[in-house]
């Protein structure tokens, strides 16, 4: 029997058990949705990222479940065989009884295929009753909105054995909560390791180390389209600020110059045609 083409949370968990690699990038439009599943990356995420990266915000704790429900739709519209996973904006997801009515718009009015939310192991209730209701989630552990709000720094986590030794706690409790997959986000290598050896579901790394299941980067940090941050995870695959700004220049400068449109850009009328129309131009401001 041959496997489905769209990417579903069995087929991440085959890769894991396989020790296939898994992919993720974000993305919060339909263009960029298509060029990753075009590229064969198993997991497109609709980061809350979209508040800095999409919408230009100093933050992304504003972003609102419409706005994650829009992004997501244009988002699902390109996604094709890649598996959309939306995230839970912060302060959606409070209560056991508000993170399942998040999670359900999500899905239902963003057509995403599963969830993505920032979660320790007090969280586990949330995640069951969303698993419950139909809704795949996919926790995220390490760096967070909430560590950042609530101290106002952004903090490596993980770095002392006490640290380190609730990270495994919270992953194990999530997993077992029903989360199919978990994000980490900079934490020491070989605790990621650790982890990803102590769990059974995929682990998908930014930067996290080698040793997860999988690597994830924030797809316009990659093509150096958004250089506000420059995290040490961070590679540069491509710097297309700088080709997009020669470009709108050039453009600029051809308008600016009358060489563009040419003749090639135009659209014609016969003359014949063009003579008929003079003529009842004529003949209208001669009555």
């Amino acid at each position: 029997m041959s496997e489905p083409a769209k990417m579903t949370v069995t087929r991440l968990l085959r890769k894991k058990r396989s020790g296939e690699k898994i992919t993720m990038l974000t993305a919060y439009d339909f263009p960029m949705a298509k060029f990753i599943n075009m590229a064969g990356v198993d997991i497109v995420l609709v980061s809350d990222a979209v508040g800095t990266v999409g919408l230009g915000r100093p933050e992304a704790v504003s972003v609102s479940v419409d706005e994650m429900i829009y992004h997501t739709q244009a988002v699902a519209n390109g996604a094709g065989n890649a598996m959309v996973v939306t995230t839970m904006p912060f302060g959606t997801y409070e209560t056991v009884d508000q993170a399942v009515v998040t999670g359900v718009r999500l899905m239902k009015e963003g057509h995403a295929d599963g969830i993505h939310m920032e979660a320790t192991a007090a969280d586990a209730p949330k995640v069951k009753a969303l698993v419950h209701a139909g809704v795949p989630v996919m926790g995220h552990l390490g760096i967070t909105k909430q560590k950042i709000v609530r101290t106002g720094t952004i903090q490596i986590q993980g770095r002392t054995a006490a640290n380190a030794g609730i990270a495994v706690a919270d992953a194990v409790e999530l997993a077992n909560a029903g989360a199919f997959a978990l994000v980490l986000e900079c934490i020491p290598d070989r605790l990621g390791e650790i982890i990803t050896r102590s769990l059974e579901i995929p682990t998908i790394s930014i930067g996290a180390g080698v040793g997860c299941d999988g690597q994830a980067l924030v797809t316009q940090d990659m093509l150096g389209m958004f250089k506000e941050m420059s995290p040490r995870f961070l590679k540069l695959y491509l710097d297309l600020t700088q080709t997009i700004v020669t470009a709108l220049t050039q453009f600029r400068t051809e308008v600016e110059q009358g060489k563009f449109p040419g003749p090639e850009h135009t659209y014609v009328i016969d003359d014949e045609e063009l003579g008929k129309l003079l003529t009842q131009l004529q003949n209208r401001s001669a009555q």
